[in-house]
C-alpha cells in the first residue's frame, strides 16, 4: 500500500472510530509500529488526527458534537443491525416513542414500514420521510437543534407531558457503568422526559460508546430495561448489567 493510500485508511479508520490506541490501530492497519507512527506525525500536522498518550483521538470529536450528518454516515452496518434487532422487541399494537438520533432514526424507519405500531418522536429526520411510511406518526414539536436533528426546549418538554407510550427507544453519545449520557442540556432533559412517560426503555447504542462517557449523564442502568448493541460488551460488563435486570441483545457475538 502506498503511503497516501495508508494515510486515507488511516484517517477512515480514526473518523470512524473516533477513538483508538495505538495496538488497536496498528492492528488494523497491518504496518509495523515505526511505519504507524510516522504516519501519524505526518497526519496529525495535517490536523487530520490527534496524537494522545497510548493512541488517537478524532479531531471533530474532541472539537465538538459531530453533526447530525456525518453522524448518520458513521458505522451504517452496525447502526442497521441494531434498528432491525430493536424493531422485532416491538409487539403489534404498541407505541413506541422514539428518540432523535442517528442509531435511533435507523430504528425508526424499520418500524415505519408497520401498520401495527404508533410512533412518537422529536426526530426532524424520521419526520421527513415518515410521507412514505405506513406506521401512524405523532410528531412533537419544539425548538430545532441542528447537530442532532432534534426538536427541544420547553413546547416538547410540555407535550410530552401529556403522551405516554409502551417503548422507548433511547440513544446515546456515552454509555459506562454509571448509565448513559449526551453532549447538551435540553437534549438530556428530552431523554429523561422520554424515558419518564413510557413503560420498557431500550437503549440503542454500538458497543463503541462502551467507557466512553460525555458531558451530561441522564440516565442510570436503573432507569432502563434492554439494551441493543452491535456487539455483546465483555463478561465482566455482561454479569453487571444482567445483575441490574438489563436485557442486552447483541446482533453479533463477536
Amino acid at each position: 500500500m502506498f503511503v497516501q493510500e495508508r494515510h486515507n485508511a488511516i484517517g477512515k479508520i480514526v473518523r470512524e472510530h473516533r477513538r483508538l490506541s495505538f495496538a488497536e490501530l496498528q492492528e488494523m492497519v497491518k504496518v509495523s509500529a515505526a511505519t504507524l507512527r510516522r504516519d501519524l506525525a505526518d497526519l496529525e500536522k495535517n490536523g487530520n488526527i490527534l496524537r494522545v498518550h497510548g493512541g488517537v483521538l478524532d479531531p471533530a470529536y474532541v472539537r465538538s458534537e459531530i453533526s447530525f450528518d456525518d453522524r448518520v454516515l458513521r458505522r451504517t452496518t452496525a447502526k442497521k443491525a441494531i434498528a432491525a434487532k430493536a424493531s422485532q422487541l416491538i409487539p403489534s399494537g404498541s407505541s413506541v416513542f422514539v428518540d432523535a438520533g442517528s442509531t435511533c432514526l435507523e430504528a425508526g424507519k424499520a418500524l415505519l414500514g408497520r401498520k401495527d405500531v404508533r410512533i412518537i418522536t422529536h426526530s426532524v429526520a424520521l419526520m421527513a420521510i415518515a410521507l412514505h411510511g405506513q406506521a401512524e406518526l405523532l410528531c412533537i414539536g419544539g425548538e430545532l437543534r441542528r447537530v442532532s436533528g432534534a426538536l427541544v426546549g420547553a413546547a416538547s418538554l410540555n407535550a410530552l407531558a401529556y403522551l405516554h407510550a409502551d417503548f422507548a427507544f433511547i440513544g446515546a453519545t456515552g454509555v459506562d457503568f454509571n448509565g448513559c449520557s449526551t453532549t447538551e442540556v435540553s437534549e438530556a432533559e428530552m431523554k429523561r422526559a422520554i424515558l419518564d412517560r413510557c413503560k420498557t426503555k431500550i437503549l440503542l447504542a454500538d458497543i463503541s460508546k462502551w467507557e466512553q462517557p460525555s458531558t451530561i449523564h441522564f440516565a442510570a442502568w436503573k432507569d432502563l430495561h434492554a439494551w441493543v448493541a452491535d456487539r455483546e460488551p465483555p463478561l465482566h460488563v455482561k454479569k453487571t448489567l444482567r445483575s441490574l435486570g438489563i436485557e442486552l441483545h447483541a446482533t453479533s457475538g463477536k
